[in-house]
């Protein structure tokens, strides 16, 4: 049995093909989903000569898409978003920023991007900036930054905390050296 399926597309499908296209995919893409769904099916040339009109359409619509999205990428360049969010007092969020928290956010903001376009590498999940990149296509790409802030006023507990590790950490360096002089006082006698 062959792992690829010749199947010529019926609509278009992102990331596949559009509609008249002929593509080669997994049999159980093509028994479980395409085939069943009347997304595809076998080619012939009398099918194939029968969507050429469709398959213009489609080209015309993809590449009116192409244009729209690109301008879409154009005006996402330096755009930056606030959002605000609870978190504890060490500026962790109760729970994380979503795609969808970020696409509705550009949406207000006038910019047409939905989630399924939001790249984030992982959750996020503190207060702060973050770069989030937005991909249409490979070639399509912007970055747009998040500003994160928290509800309410943050208590500096971190900031008191920096000055006492500093004084335990100075005090440990003391404790260190005063044990490397003491070792090579007894190494000497």
């Amino acid at each position: 049995m062959s792992k690829n399926t010749e199947l010529l597309l019926l609509n278009t499908i992102e990331n596949l093909g559009i509609v008249g296209d002929v593509v080669k995919v997994k049999t159980g893409y093509a028994r479980n989903f395409l085939l069943p769904q009347g997304l595809a099916e076998k080619p012939t040339p009398t099918k194939i000569e029968s969507l050429k009109a469709a398959r213009a359409a489609a080209q015309a619509e993809m590449n009116a898409l192409r244009s729209a999205r690109l301008q879409i990428v154009d005006q996402l360049t330096d755009v930056t978003i606030t959002l605000t969010r609870s978190c504890n007092d060490q500026g962790s969020l109760y729970g994380s920023v979503t795609p969808r928290d970020i696409a509705d956010a550009l949406h207000e903001a006038g910019h047409g991007v939905t989630p399924e376009y939001v790249r984030l590498a992982h959750p996020i999940r503190h207060i702060g900036s973050h770069p989030v990149p937005i991909q249409f296509d490979k070639d399509l790409k912007a970055e747009v930054t998040l500003v994160v802030n928290p509800d309410r006023e943050l208590e500096d507990l971190m900031e008191e905390d920096k000055p006492a590790e500093a004084e335990e950490d100075h005090a440990d360096d003391k404790n260190e050296a005063e044990t490397k002089q003491e070792e090579e006082t007894a190494t000497a006698s």
